[in-house]
């Protein structure tokens, strides 16, 4: 009996043994539970749920992208080039000598550029150089709708004009906090480059407060490497929840496409500037009539100065308001109603923020003594195109 048992013991063993074999190299002869799909990774859950899943979107920025798009516009510009002299549009002149060096007869000169619609009225942001000279504007909307537009003011010294347009059911842009943003913030740049139709491009915030870049008499630029390229001027630089940050402006390239270092007008300065131009026309800034020069370390140790920052003043307008209160040539600006002076570009800035017709403390640097100044602001000369 005993032998018996153990024969049937090992007979067991051999058959347990063999099926877990199989089962190894043959899994689908393992018993599936019906109804269920066991994932490597993932607890187990029904079949139908896994297919029925929406795909997943992560680090997608279509919600700010569709927020946007809508008020970012095309603008088309013409410019009439001059009458041709009679003799040129002469037929027996052209029999006899042609098409003039073999260029083709064009009336009209155009451009194109972006802008974006700030207001449900019909208030648009671009740049001064989009319609610049334009004789003719004329806007296309995300919804393939058209419409002329008038020029309500520029302002060349930031680059920035307003246009306006007659349509109802405006799309308008959210203004974002541009004070908020910072170096590595996720941006989009919205615009028509190459007039190849409404495009979106990615990229981050790579710098803050770019300035003596002379491309504009007053800079405080958004640098970012999402791709500008000629014909996204005018167009909206927005954050991921679609808010308007700049208006993209330039770009730095030696071949004329993007490299990566492109240039937005802040919305806190194309804020300023446009209100002031639907207001009055222009903007309205403050002047004092001085010239200045930079603090640079070989200055101050050549003139035996304590400080490295501030700006020279190295010239006043005779009988303008710095004169009229005292202020000299050689004197050293520190600050302007309290506000430090750190160069030029701050200095500049400061002064254009003062009501004209008011009163503003600055205090100056005179031979290693401190005075302050009270001086009567002026107003800024309108540039001359």
């Amino acid at each position: 009996m005993q032998r018996l048992w153990l024969l049937f013991a090992q007979a067991v063993t051999i058959v347990l043994a063999l099926y877990f074999v199989y089962s190894a190299v043959r899994p689908d002869w393992a018993p599936v539970r019906p109804g269920t799909v066991q994932q490597l990774g993932t607890p187990s859950q029904p079949a139908s749920a896994l297919v029925a899943a929406p795909a997943p979107t992560p680090n997608s920025f279509r919600t700010a992208a569709g927020r946007a798009m809508p008020a970012v516009v095309n603008i088309l510009t013409s410019k009439a080039m001059p009458d041709k002299h009679p003799l040129l549009r002469d037929p027996y002149f052209k029999r006899f000598f042609g098409d003039r060096d073999g260029e083709e007869e064009e009336d009209d000169q155009n451009s194109l550029g972006s802008g974006v619609i700030v207001s449900p009225d019909g208030y648009i942001l671009t740049n001064y150089h989009v319609v610049e000279a334009a004789d003719e504007i004329e806007v296309v909307l995300a919804d393939g709708r058209k419409s002329s537009a008038k020029l309500v003011g520029t302002d060349p010294e930031t680059d920035l004009a307003v246009i306006k347009i007659e349509l109802k059911q405006l799309p308008a842009i959210i203004l974002g906090n541009v004070d908020s943003a910072k170096v590595g913030d996720v941006v989009l740049a919205i615009g028509n480059p190459f007039g190849v139709g409404q495009t979106v491009t990615m990229g981050i915030i790579s710098a803050l407060g770019r300035n003596n870049l002379h491309i504009n008499h007053f800079e405080n630029f958004i640098q970012t490497d999402a791709a500008i390229n000629f014909g996204n001027s005018g167009g909206a630089l927005i954050d991921t929840n679609g808010n308007l940050l700049g208006i993209n402006s330039a770009i730095y390239s030696q071949t004329g496409g993007s490299v990566g270092i492109g240039f937005a007008i802040p919305v806190s300065t194309a804020k300023t500037v446009m209100e002031s131009i639907i207001k009055s026309g222009h903007v309205v800034r403050g002047w004092i009539g001085v010239e200045s020069q930079e603090i640079t370390p070989e200055l101050a140790e050549s003139f035996g100065l304590q400080r490295e920052s501030g700006a020279i003043i190295a010239g006043v307008v005779r009988n303008g308001p710095a004169d009229k209160a005292g202020m000299k040539p050689g004197d050293i600006l520190l600050s302007v109603d309290g506000k430090p002076v750190r160069d030029t570009n701050e200095m500049l800035n400061l002064i254009a923020q003062l009501q004209p017709g008011g009163k503003a403390t600055m205090r100056v640097l005179r031979k290693n003594r401190e005075a302050d100044l009270a001086i009567t602001v002026g107003k800024r000369p309108v540039p001359k195109k």
